[in-house]
């Protein structure tokens, strides 16, 4: 069904195939170590490789640059038939290949006359989420000497189709739903999108309306979550039926070490790609290189127009604040910066000039130096990695609980997004006049590539599973995230992808298309014509279906339980279905793990099935005093384990 929307408020709801009016907006862009991490190596991705040749995987993104070598087609066989789509060419764009097969651009909004039309990535974004899913293995990728190793995707048999919705400007509502519309025509097995905006009713919401079209031809679609934590109810993309990616951290970090002249050292925070090639460097502070009429403008920051150039020149500058005086002081000639981070950041970003970001109390031993030494000096060393503990929630991917769906725990899953070496764009700099094949980027618009690999990986060995069968795989055998000791489902929902755990997952949580309309059905918001248009059906009529509301609502791998503000107890009933997909009888047993004050009882205790796709019922009741304003999540959970599987769900307490 073709998907359309209209730019104004003017249009006529009436109008056939219409699904929703509603003024479209604009939304934003949301590896040579992470699939060894996630225990998914080379040789296992390449397994079931004939099955994964076949996999199309599409992308809503900014374009790609097919010059890179991780979309190579050598070795690749014939585009598999079922393939209907097409390569548009264009400026910078002259051909797909066996590798990306297809290829579109869609500028339906005008929303810049001056644009380079074709699919070619300006931006990088598209390059790099591409190649994190599918990108070909490339021996000795790195940034400049940092990160190296072999890049490659999470399924590098598979293909590649691009539909390019984004540009320098941001991404329109209109060429995201047209993306849809393509994508599903086209023949895609998966849709991955990185995309992402304030939260709105899923009838107001391309990415919302387009991925449940998807849904509906076995397509599952897998999203960012968003980069605006660590605040909680910033979670976007949170229709049941899309995949919701959270970012999590893995085992290598990123360290820039400076070296004072008193032979002191600190390490911070940076991908500083540059070899010094001096022992020492001039060292000032954005207070000493100060014009003498800076007006309003802080010096210390090295704010723009604050410093004077001859004092700067030929300098490392040490500046309090973020990680974006590198442009400024290397537009008046330094050679370097020195910030004060004035908080934390896990984030190593790339710099035009060498950089390297301290903790205030390592700044403040910068500061005491300059200002008590004649001729104070600085070295900045080049980026090396280091091996930390990992899996975390990253402290930038956004928090739930959600707003639209109330009863639907949201981010659902975690995926790497934290410093991920993969595919560039030379159209794209890296940063300045520098460019580069590989770049190092960290979002939840990596995280959400990961999981659609990791999606399409379990496709080639379960063909004919639905969308929702997939998720729960990926949900039910994740890794959970902590902090400290406590569950962090509340970011993180399930945890963090084990891909190859998941090819056998022993249950899965099963949903359809009807068991999405009797949700929207049970919500009033979602009745009346326009859920007749969205089904195809002019016919259809609530009044069919039998509803389920609260926490009933859907058969969900995991259980929520929002808490009223002045509520003093809680009381929540979940009743589920699961589907045997192992080998043979088997008999599970649940296993609950729940913090003090928190109840949680399952009936029945044990579950036989005695044939493959068997489907089983169950009952959760969650008791307890409610927790008090302010306080963490309550996080619990339920595993049902036959001594060869643990089918994980998350439990989650939280007052609203």
């Amino acid at each position: 069904m073709e998907i359309d929307i209209y730019n104004n408020e003017n249009g006529n709801a009436e109008e056939k195939n219409v699904v929703s009016v509603f003024r479209s907006k604009r939304r934003k862009l949301r590896t040579t170590r992470s699939w060894d991490f996630l225990g998914l190596s080379e040789a296992a991705s390449r397994q079931n490789a004939a099955a994964e040749s076949n996999i199309i995987v599409g992308l809503l993104d900014s374009g790609i640059w097919m010059e890179g070598p991780s979309f190579k087609d050598d070795g690749y066989g014939e585009i598999p038939s079922k393939w209907k789509g097409k390569c548009v060419t264009g400026h910078n764009f002259t051909d797909c290949n066996r590798k990306v097969i297809g290829a579109r651009f869609f500028n339906l909004e005008k929303i810049d006359d001056s644009i380079n039309q074709s699919p070619a990535d300006e931006i990088g974004h598209g390059s790099h989420t591409a190649s994190t899913v599918a990108g070909a293995a490339v021996d000795g990728a790195s940034l400049y000497g940092v990160a190296g190793g072999t890049a490659r995707g999470g399924v590098p048999a598979a293909r590649i189709a691009m539909y390019k919705v984004c540009w320098i400007v941001g991404c329109s509502d209109m060429d995201l739903l047209a993306g849809f519309d393509h994508a599903i025509a086209d023949g895609v097995d998966i849709i991955s999108v990185s995309i992402g905006g304030e939260s709105t009713e899923f009838f107001e919401d391309p990415i919302a309306i387009g991925s449940f079209h998807a849904m509906e031809k076995g397509i599952l679609t897998s999203c960012s979550a968003g980069n605006s934590g660590p605040d909680l109810k910033t979670v976007e993309n949170t229709a049941p039926w899309i995949m919701t990616v959270a970012a999590s951290t893995i085992d290598r970090d990123f360290t820039t070490i400076v070296k004072l002249g008193n032979n002191k050292k600190f390490s911070g925070v940076s991908v500083n790609t540059f070899s010094p090639k001096k022992q020492m460097y001039p060292l000032i502070s954005g207070s000493n290189a100060a014009l003498p009429n800076h007006s309003s403008l802080d010096p210390r920051w090295c704010d723009y127009g604050s410093l004077d150039e001859k004092k700067v020149k030929g300098k490392i500058v040490y500046c309090l604040g973020s990680v974006y005086q590198e442009y400024t002081i290397s537009d008046l000639g330094g050679i370097g910066v020195i910030s004060n981070l004035m908080g934390t950041t896990e984030i190593a970003i790339t710099t035009p000039i060498p950089s390297t970001h301290l903790s205030s109390l390592d700044s403040d031993s910068v500061n005491g130096y300059i200002n008590s030494t004649k001729n104070p000096e600085a070295v900045i060393y080049k980026t090396t990695t280091r091996k930390v503990d990992a899996p975390f929630l990253a402290y930038f991917s956004s928090r739930g609980p959600q707003t639209i769906a109330s009863h639907i725990l949201k981010p659902d899953i975690a995926a790497p997004g934290m410093n991920i070496l993969a595919a560039f764009s030379k159209l794209a700099s890296i940063p300045s006049d520098r460019h580069s094949l590989f770049n190092l980027l960290s979002g939840t618009s990596m995280s959400c590539p990961h999981a659609t690999a990791a999606a399409a990986y379990l496709k080639t060995f379960h063909p004919t599973w639905s969308p929702a069968a997939i998720k729960s795989a990926l949900m039910t055998t994740a890794t959970p995230l902590k902090i400290g000791d406590k569950l962090d489902a509340i970011g993180g929902g399930a945890g963090q992808i084990n891909p190859t755990k998941a090819v056998h997952p022993g249950l899965i949580y099963d949903l359809s298309r009807t068991s999405y309309l009797s949700f929207l059905c049970s919500n009033k918001r979602y009745s009346g014509s326009a859920l007749a248009i969205l089904t195809g059906d002019a016919s259809f009529n609530c009044s069919a279906i039998p509803l389920a509301t609260g926490s009933d609502a859907l058969n969900y791998p995991s259980m929520y339980v929002p808490v009223d503000y002045d509520a003093t107890s809680l009381s929540a009933v979940f009743h589920r279905t699961v589907t045997h997909v192992g080998f043979g009888p088997s008999t599970y047993r649940a296993k609950v793990k729940s913090p003090a004050g928190l109840s949680v009882r399952v009936s029945p205790e044990t579950l036989k099935f005695d044939r493959a796709y068997e489907k089983r019922s169950f009952k959760v009741v969650v008791e307890g005093a409610a927790p008090a304003v302010g306080d963490a999540p309550m996080a619990a959970s339920l595993e049902w384990d036959d001594s060869k599987h643990n089918v994980r769900s998350p439990i989650l307490v939280f007052k609203v």
